[in-house]
């Protein structure tokens, strides 16, 4: 090595002149720190690295750089303590209760004191509202239409029947359209929706909810072909293929590979 007084100092306003083999002993030792400081950084990326770059070596304590210092094992993880100040949350004074929709109807339920309040003056009114569930339930809904005798034309009159979902039918439309939302958004198949009428009072036979089923599509058909020309003119589509199993009614408790295909217009 150069010795320190012969390496020249940017700040020395003085030349200082070396020999040629000493300037070439110089380069040399420059050229062998910069090897060392690569293999240093390679040996260092190797151990401390990322889990890709990292060699894992069978004694981690036989790994020393020899710079009077030991490893520590893989398996160490170094740690640090961090410390930092945050303002302190205000307690909550209590659970806030869930602000109800104004438009979900409300039943009024007055509640008078037990005292006599006669001659007493009304000073304000403490509300309290909960909410509540009522069971879906089925109705009948019975059409009577007198008939009348009218004498002078010989005639006999009668009200005309409202239109009807099915002709000569008994379901309403709230009820095929209770099926077939709870079929289709809900996910409840038919025979689980005969269970929950059955415990209603109200037996429905599995043929007469396919009837009804297959006459609700009809009813559809004009919504769908409606709907499908409005899909079509858009600029771009989106298309999903679902497969699902499918019962035959041929051969009970088989099932064969049907298909769901959903078509989206992506509006802008």
């Amino acid at each position: 090595m150069i010795e320190p007084a012969n390496i020249p100092h940017p700040e020395d306003h003085e030349m200082i002149t070396i020999s040629r083999k000493e300037y070439e002993k110089f380069l040399v030792n420059e050229a062998k720190i910069a090897f060392l400081q690569l293999e240093l950084e390679k040996l260092k990326r190797m151990i401390f690295g990322t889990k890709s770059e990292r060699f894992i070596a069978t004694d981690a304590l036989q790994l020393s750089l020899k710079l009077g210092q030991t490893l520590q094992p893989l398996d160490e993880k170094p740690t640090e303590e961090i410390t930092y100040t945050r303002q302190k949350a205000d307690k909550k004074k209590g659970h806030a209760r869930m602000e109800i929709s104004p438009a979900i109807p409300r039943v009024v339920v007055v509640i008078e004191p037990q005292e006599d309040v006669t001659g007493a003056r009304q000073i304000g009114t403490a509300i309290t509202e909960v909410l509540d569930f009522i069971p879906s339930k089925l109705i009948v809904t019975r059409y009577e239409r007198p008939k009348y005798f009218l004498p002078e034309k010989q005639v006999i009159v009668i009200g005309l029947l409202p239109s009807l979902p099915i002709p000569r039918g008994n379901a309403g439309a709230g009820l095929l359209a209770h099926l077939m939302v709870s079929k289709f958004v809900d996910h409840l198949p038919f025979y689980r929706q005969v269970q929950m009428f059955k415990r209603q009072g109200v037996t429905l036979a599995a043929s007469t909810i396919n009837d009804w089923f297959r006459v609700s599509c009809d009813l559809l058909e004009p919504l769908y072909q409606c709907l499908k020309k409005q899909v079509i003119k858009g600029d771009y589509l989106m298309a999903d293929e679902t497969p699902i199993d499918v019962l035959t009614e041929n051969k009970p408790g088989a099932t064969h590979k049907g298909y769901h295909w959903v078509v989206r217009q992506e509006v802008a």
